[in-house]
């Protein structure tokens, strides 16, 4: 009998499979790195090698440079990878463009790890699909009862109401630059903006690989720094800028006059973390599942054995336990819950 800890076992540099020699989303530089999506804190440049989605590799060339790895392999969803006698398969995520679950098999023995996923339907990503496995592995950001996302195109027709009410302010939308600029931006334009959107530097080299990949995002238009800028800071009046979350606080932000304040992210859910922040407009838009979402997910897959990453693991650790379900915290670290959220 196969026991899962000899297929993928966490370590201090994450999750390792033994009998292939790779690392699934390492936090260390390894020799052979299976990376799930092109966040930051699951992408890290530094492998002797990298096998991914080709969006993924994409996104991780952009963000770090042609040289992050000596080596890549990019799999498509639904081939089948062999890594001495471990199978490796990429299953769609649909956490952001070139996500995917690690579909991992050895003697018999399936395992599944997600990465970051949700449920939600995305313009900007495939969707998630359900692989039914022995062990399922999965993030818990979002997992409380209190995180339940509301409808994403009600979450932008309030902004777009906002924008209509305050002719005269411009309104700062907070979202990540890889994945949630974008998803924010196909929103708009499913709602009817057809406006341009202005957006920060920071935001510009993953809003042109999104178009590289076929992902329309629509007129894009640059904040810059120029001094006819801040000399006519009115012409943003009425206008949608995008920017990164933590150019709010720098002299970026304060050109603009009066602005309304919003944030696009799960968090938004909790209004004191709104009001801490200085948020007018909290936007409830996440890039992970919410509560509903990973036990539906569970629930779904139904497998033998849950184990949790990252995230409110007691929670779900709980809640399995309540159901009948086996599940076990890994309390792997270096998976940031605010990235992409």
């Amino acid at each position: 009998m196969i026991r899962p800890e000899q297929l993928l076992t966490p370590t201090p540099k994450g999750l390792y499979c033994p009998p292939g020699d790779f690392y699934i989303d390492p936090l260390r530089a390894v020799d052979l790195a299976v990376i799930t999506h092109g966040h930051s804190d699951h992408a890290r440049a530094g492998h002797a090698a990298v096998l991914a989605t080709p969006d993924t590799i994409e996104a991780m060339a952009v963000r770090y440079g042609e040289g992050f790895t000596s080596s890549r392999q990019p799999a498509l969803y639904g081939e089948t990878v062999r890594i001495g006698d471990v199978s490796v398969q990429f299953v769609p995520a649909g956490h952001v463009i070139g996500s995917a679950q690690v579909v991992v098999e050895w003697r018999g023995l399936r395992m599944v790890c997600t990465g970051d996923y949700k449920r939600r339907p995305d313009p900007t990503c495939t969707p998630f699909e359900v692989a039914p496995c022995e062990v399922f592995i999965t993030e818990a950001t979002f997992a409380l009862p209190v995180f339940l996302h509301p409808n994403p195109e009600e979450e932008i027709a309030r902004l777009l109401v906002s924008v209509a009410r305050s002719p005269g302010r411009a309104h700062l939308v907070g979202v990540y630059a890889f994945g949630k600029a974008q998803r924010v931006l196909r929103l708009l334009r499913a709602a009817g903006y057809d406006k341009p959107v202005y957006i920060h530097g920071a935001l510009k080299a993953l809003c042109d690989m999104y178009e590289r990949l076929g992902v329309k995002l629509g007129p894009l238009l640059p904040v810059t720094l120029d001094r006819s800028v801040r000399r006519d800071a009115s012409r943003f009046a009425g206008e949608i800028i995008l920017g990164p979350p933590s150019s709010f606080s720098t002299p970026w932000a304060q050109r603009f006059p009066d602005p309304v304040i919003s944030f696009a992210s799960g968090w938004m859910r909790l209004r004191q973390r709104a009001k801490a922040g200085g948020v007018e407009l909290p936007l409830i838009l996440s890039d992970h599942a919410d509560w509903a979402e990973l036990t539906q997910t569970i629930e779904d897959v139904n497998p033998g054995e849950v184990w949790i990453t990252h995230g409110r693991a007691d929670a779900l650790e709980r809640w399995a336990d309540l159901n009948g379900r086996t599940a076990r915290p890994l309390h792997l670290v270096g998976y940031e819950e605010e990235a992409g959220d």
